[in-house]
C-alpha cells in the first residue's frame, strides 16, 4: 500500500504563517501610520474647535430680530452654520454670505437640515437686508460669547458649524474657501 505523501513539518508551518501574514499585514500597517501620525484625506476643509464647546450647554445666548432667543438644540436634528460678520459688512461680507447661501441651496433636498444664522450688524444696503432676510435668521450675540471667532478685518465673514445638540464642530476662518465649506456641508448634512 501507498500512503500518501505528506509535506514535511517546516513546510506546513511556513504555509501557516504566510496566511496569517496576509491578514495581519493590513492590520500592522494600519497600526503603523497611526502610530506615526499619518491621517487618510477625508479632513474637512474648517479647523475643529478644540477644546471642543456645547453653545446650548454654556447657554449662549442669541436674540433674534423679532426678539425671541435661538434655540440651539431644534425640534428636529438640523445643524445651525453661524455667519459671524466682521465691522462694516458691505459688498464682500455680502457676497459671501450670497456664497454660503448658494451653498445651502446645493444640498438639494437636504437643505432644510441646515439652519443659517447671521450675528452682527447687517448691511445697510436695504435690497441686501431684504435678500439677506430670505434665507438668513438675523441676530446678535448677547452676551459676546462668541466674539472669539468674530473676524477683526472689516468686510470680512468667518463660519461656525454647529451640530443639532449645540456643539461647535468647526471654524471657517475669514477668507475661507467658499467651495471647501460646501464639499463640508454635503458630507455632514445628510
Amino acid at each position: 500500500m501507498n500512503k500518501p505523501a505528506t509535506p514535511p513539518p517546516n513546510r506546513s508551518r511556513l504555509k501557516l504563517v504566510l496566511i496569517m501574514l496576509v491578514f495581519a499585514a493590513p492590520m500592522l500597517v494600519a497600526g503603523l501610520l497611526t502610530f506615526t501620525g499619518w491621517q487618510p484625506g477625508a479632513k474637512g476643509n474648517g479647523h475643529p474647535i478644540l477644546p471642543q464647546r456645547n453653545f446650548a450647554s454654556e447657554q449662549v445666548q442669541v436674540r433674534l430680530d423679532d426678539g425671541r432667543l435661538w434655540p440651539w438644540r431644534d425640534s428636529e436634528p438640523r445643524l445651525t452654520l453661524i455667519a459671524l460678520a466682521g465691522p462694516d459688512c458691505a459688498a464682500q461680507c455680502f457676497d459671501t454670505l450670497t456664497g454660503i447661501a448658494k451653498a445651502r441651496f446645493m444640498l438639494n433636498r437636504n437643505q432644510s437640515r441646515l439652519r443659517l444664522l447671521y450675528l452682527g450688524e447687517p448691511p445697510a444696503d436695504a435690497g441686501r437686508l431684504a435678500a439677506m432676510r430670505a434665507f438668513w435668521s438675523l441676530g446678535r450675540d448677547v452676551d459676546g460669547k462668541l466674539a472669539r471667532f468674530r473676524p477683526a478685518a472689516p468686510d470680512s465673514v468667518s463660519a461656525v458649524l454647529v451640530e443639532s445638540n449645540g456643539t461647535a464642530l468647526s471654524l471657517y476662518p475669514a477668507g475661507f474657501d467658499g467651495t471647501g465649506l460646501m464639499r463640508d456641508l454635503q458630507k455632514v448634512v445628510k
